[in-house]
């Protein structure tokens, strides 16, 4: 039964691959709300693609679970390339150590090429009186684990990064998860958390009109939308890197054909100028590369913070 079940799956792939591709609209499933920073990027994207191939590219927004749900939607999917996950650092691999999950990101999942890979920024409300992160880290230690900092998810780049920050500086803090950077935002504007780890394009608005302090951003580099603001690593913890990244990744066993044109098409469309000055105004550089650079990226992260999560005892809230 099993062999008669594979030649059955091999008939059904084989006249998929016969027929034009796409042959219908492309769905690219992001894996939080709209609004955030995976949005934007997918939006910016798909544009681009839809252009290249001829159909429609919808954006799907299955929030919830730090990206997992996306994740998992299309880990199921079936293999015949009209469906896609702009997947980030958290669902791909964080969760995995953090919650009991049904698909493995390094077996489960066909990786297609990285999008954008940038800085969060860490966000203090005005009220608080800090203005670098070194006040924010004397803050911190006066008063331990009350100081609340929103995210965009359980295991998400800004839930990392947070924890990163409370290993290396040894503060308490206290994580509260949203389902996305929006509402994320919208309940740090609301003063409903005390921080934020936000991507630059969602946060700059507030911090120029005075809403927001902007203390510090996250990755080794400074971020291109707010130069002036240091990075952890040159406020006093060198080496600090909790980088954000979204990358394209479809359903295992995608054939090699399908993964190969859909490489072509994203690296097309993030080499395009106009996709490029798109995503640059959503705060992000992109990153094309090939899927054996993302498969060899995504199980090198998936170590790294696999090791801070066992380390610091995190678990899903």
């Amino acid at each position: 039964m099993r062999s008669i079940a594979a030649i059955v799956g091999l008939l059904v792939c084989c006249a998929a691959l016969a027929q034009p591709f796409p042959n219908r609209p492309i769905t690219f499933v992001v894996g939080f709300a709209p609004g955030g920073g995976t949005d934007g990027v997918a939006r910016v994207i798909a544009k681009a693609v839809a252009d290249s191939v001829g159909q429609q590219v919808v954006v799907d927004n299955k929030s919830g679970a730090g990206g997992t749900i996306a994740v998992d939607l299309v880990a199921k999917a079936p293999p015949d390339g009209h469906m896609l996950v702009l997947a980030n650092v958290g669902a791909m691999t964080a969760n995995p150590h953090i919650m009991k999950l049904s698909y493995d990101p390094l077996k489960d999942l066909t990786p297609i090429s990285m999008a954008t890979i940038f800085a969060n920024v860490i966000l203090a409300q005005p009220e608080l009186g800090v203005k670098t992160l070194q006040d924010l880290i004397k803050l911190a230690k006066e008063k331990p684990g009350r100081l609340t900092y929103g995210s965009s998810g359980v295991g998400g780049a800004a839930h990392l990064a947070g924890e990163l920050l409370e290993e290396r500086a040894k503060v308490f803090l206290i994580h509260v998860p949203y389902k996305g950077g929006g509402p994320a935002m919208a309940g740090f504007l609301g003063h409903q958390t005390d921080l934020f780890i936000a991507t630059p394009v969602t946060a700059l608005q507030h911090v120029n009109s005075g809403r927001a302090v902007a203390v510090a951003t996250t990755a080794p580099k400074r971020a291109a939308l707010m130069p002036n603001v240091p990075t952890v690593a040159e406020a006093g913890y060198p080496g600090f890197d909790a980088t954000n990244w979204y990358a394209f990744y479809g359903p295992k066993g995608l054939p090699k054909e399908l993964v190969e044109r859909w490489n072509r098409e994203i690296v097309k469309a993030l080499n395009d100028p106009a996709t490029a000055a798109g995503l640059q105004k959503q705060g992000v550089e992109p990153a094309p590369g090939t899927p054996e650079e993302l498969a060899r990226y995504t199980e090198s992260e998936f170590r790294i913070w696999g090791k801070l999560i066992r380390d610091a005892g995190i678990k899903a809230e």
